[in-house]
């Protein structure tokens, strides 16, 4: 399948026919070498993609040509929230840009009494950032149809309520012995929003599990096997996604 470069814009930018690009995605349209005449995708951040072929460039943007318009294949028909505990080195790095690729509709990270890496403050900020970036890099290798937001929140508790809206809110602890995630699933009938809940490199505090539960968190295992914090919530997620048919 051919690779087709993929611009977000505001839907505020996309009228009359005419796509309008800022001066950021004018320089990734010269990185590209995009010439006029030639065709790309520009993506509303809603869900819908524009096929559209070049027309102007100017110093301050370019200008493209609507052609085509559908709906984005690359959405899933299922929300799933990856909430996730903070974790050092490039781990969340590694999680968001995975979830992304895959399908989560935000990333949320927290702190939980066994994370190795809690920053604070500026750190919390920079952090942020930078991850938010990588969700856009990888929206728009995906092809997805829009950036998924990446947020922080303050504590263990304040995401447990937040996961626990979800039609069906996933807590996957190691040391759930009667639920599995496939198990849950199938007797989920069809939830059109999921919440996936993973620790940290020490896993969840017995306390911490008992707070889930208690709050409307689903208990489930991965299986016998203990998976690294960057490796459950993917596993996780992929198993959502195939579940729910979006992997076919």
């Amino acid at each position: 399948m051919v690779n087709v470069p993929r611009f977000f814009v505001a839907a505020s930018n996309i009228f009359g026919g005419i796509a309008y690009l800022n001066a950021k995605e004018l320089e990734h349209l010269r990185a590209l070498r995009i010439r006029h005449g030639e065709r790309f995708t520009v993506c509303d951040g809603a869900g819908q993609d524009y096929t559209c072929k070049l027309t102007k460039l100017t110093d301050e943007g370019a200008q493209a040509e609507v052609v085509e318009i559908t709906p984005s294949r690359g959405e899933p028909s299922v929300e799933c929230a990856v909430f996730t505990a903070f974790a050092k080195g490039d781990k969340l790095e590694t999680v968001v840009q995975k979830s992304i690729e895959l399908g989560a509709s935000e990333i949320v990270v927290f702190p939980s009494d066994r994370c190795v890496s809690k920053p604070e403050g500026l750190s919390v900020l920079t952090k942020t950032g930078r991850l938010q970036k990588i969700a856009e890099e990888a929206a728009k290798q995906s092809g997805r149809g829009r950036i998924p937001q990446v947020s922080v929140t303050p504590s263990f508790q304040h995401a447990v309520h937040k996961a626990a809206k979800a039609e069906l809110p996933l807590f996957l602890y190691e040391s759930e012995k009667n639920l599995s995630i496939k198990e849950a699933l199938e007797a989920s009938g069809c939830p059109k929003t999921i919440s996936i809940m993973t620790g940290p490199e020490g896993g969840f505090e017995p306390e911490e599990a008992a707070f889930a539960i208690e709050n409307g968190m689903r208990s489930v295992s991965l299986g016998p096997r203990i998976l690294r914090c960057e490796t459950a919530p993917i596993a996780a997620l992929s198993a959502v996604m195939f579940y729910t048919n979006n992997l076919k």
